[in-house]
């Protein structure tokens, strides 16, 4: 089975797509550890879609580091975009830990 679905370190609680993927779909995830995940909607390709289970306030972990903030519960395998997730960056009341730069 070919990778569908890239996770760029280890601590990433979400895969980014490498190409369209259907609902429904179980796909290889390439990373340091084979996975697979089924998705439960379309993703398009570049886009991101959950590993497990994220409940509402808790963080969005790509590339290792902290993207944004669950606004919604996300189920595993759902895409995971603008609709349910608030970003970090860009905001005055981050701490330096959060800090991009």
């Amino acid at each position: 089975m070919k990778a569908k679905a890239i996770k760029i370190n280890e601590k990433d609680n979400v895969a980014t797509a490498l190409t369209d993927i259907k609902s429904g779909e179980t796909v290889m995830i390439k990373g340091e550890k084979e996975e697979k995940v089924k998705v439960i909607q379309d993703i398009p390709f570049g886009h991101k879609f959950a590993l497990t289970d994220i409940s509402k306030g808790s963080e969005i972990i790509k590339y290792g580091e902290v993207i944004g903030r669950a606004t919604s519960g996300i189920r595993k395998g759902e895409h995971v975009h603008v609709h349910n997730i608030e970003s970090l960056r860009g905001r005055g009341d981050l701490s330096k830990a959060h800090a991009v730069g």
